[in-house]
């Protein structure tokens, strides 16, 4: 058999996955993926697919932008409310594993999705009424971004947040390069290289949500909100903080980073990875090679991409941080790692990505430069 044969027939295959996977991530099944409801004063959304810890598709972003819009300039909508479906997530990243089938035979899909995607995450932040995120759950990845950059972010004990995106090749994007190093002393960087999984109350102690009220209590707060008469942000924030007042479970355990920040301030300060990758063996400490041996699983380039994407979205806006991601997000498209991940951790499960380069040295300044490039008029445009 020829070799063009072979690769006609392989990409015949992936166009046919990707057509199944296309149906997939723009399905329409016999249950809503997400729904969209006026409760009261208050526009309700709730995503809606369970089964798959409420994974984020295109799908579901087309449906939720243009009603997200149209309630902020309604004047019977006074607040919106985000949730999950299910009970296990609040949302547990993006539909990704459909991303890189597209990528793969260069459909647009791998454009589309995480374009509309930042779109949908500028509009969160820049959303002119209370919008009240309740993150009882999983909540990782596009999950972060439909929430993070909202006003109020509720936690519960049931709450696991991670941006574990270097592990397969990509970055901490959704606005991870706004968001993370605002975040006290170098937490965020260190949250965006090692992944690092907060749990309940720490992801409020972090800063990434904003109140911490227990998951049985989560039904009795809706209503609450939902039967607030004009609220304001104020009047928000008084009925979040009442049922946060009456959520003492874990209240006296400490921080869980609490007694490891002086280290990672001091270890994660360094002018690249390759210097902070030498801080944490330097120092020999239980934690510090716990770290390095975590860092040395990662994608080189996607860690040089995200101490890069932190350092410079520390002094950008959120539309200019979307605006660097997405060309970022082309870049992971274009090169080998994120398939390679993906495929690694999500499709095979054998956790032993092949990265290449393999090493942080072998990471151009080049190939940065490439990555950080603007796309001319494929730029992401608000």
């Amino acid at each position: 058999m020829s070799l063009t044969v072979l690769t006609s027939a392989h990409r015949l295959s992936s166009l046919c996955r990707l057509q199944r996977i296309r149906g997939h991530m723009m399905s329409s099944q016999a249950q809503p993926e997400v729904l969209l409801e006026k409760v009261g004063r208050a526009g309700v959304i709730t995503i809606n697919r369970p089964k798959v810890l409420n994974a984020l598709n295109l799908t579901m972003i087309r449906q939720i932008y243009p009603q997200l819009k149209k309630w902020e300039n309604d004047k019977e909508t006074e607040l919106m409310i985000i949730k999950g479906a299910g009970g296990k997530a609040f949302c547990a990243g993006g539909d990704i594993r459909a991303v890189t089938e597209a990528g793969k035979v260069g459909d647009s899909l791998a454009e589309d999705f995480f374009r509309e995607e930042y779109i949908l995450n500028n509009a969160i932040g820049a959303c002119r009424k209370p919008y009240i995120a309740l993150i009882d759950g999983i909540t990782m990845g596009g999950g972060v971004g439909l929430s993070v950059h909202g006003r109020f972010r509720v936690a519960t004990e049931k709450t696991l947040f991670a941006m574990p995106e270097t592990a397969i090749g990509l970055f901490p994007d959704v606005g991870g390069g706004y968001f993370l190093p605002r975040l006290r002393g170098k937490l965020g960087l260190f949250l965006a290289l090692t992944g690092f999984r907060l749990k309940g109350r720490d992801v409020q102690r972090a800063g990434v949500a904003t109140h911490f009220v227990e998951s049985k209590k989560i039904p009795d707060l809706e209503k609450e909100l939902v039967d607030l008469k004009s609220p304001s942000a104020e009047d928000v924030s008084k009925v979040l903080e009442s049922y946060q007042n009456q959520s003492g479970l874990d209240s006296e355990k400490p921080f869980v980073l609490e007694k490891h920040m002086s280290d990672i301030d001091r270890l994660f300060s360094s002018g690249s990875v390759e210097g902070i990758v030498q801080n944490l063996k330097a120092d020999g400490s239980e934690f510090a090679n716990k770290q390095a041996e975590t860092l040395s699983k990662m994608s080189p380039t996607s860690l040089k991409i995200t101490f890069k994407q932190l350092q410079e979205g520390a002094t950008l806006s959120l539309p200019e941080v979307l605006v660097m991601e997405y060309r970022l997000s082309q870049a992971c498209m274009r090169g080998c790692d994120f398939y390679e991940g993906v495929r690694a951790v999500l499709v095979d499960k054998d956790q032993s990505p092949q990265w290449n380069p393999s090493t942080l040295e072998e990471v151009s300044d080049q190939t940065m430069e490439q990555c950080f490039s603007s796309l001319g008029e494929k730029d992401l445009t608000f």
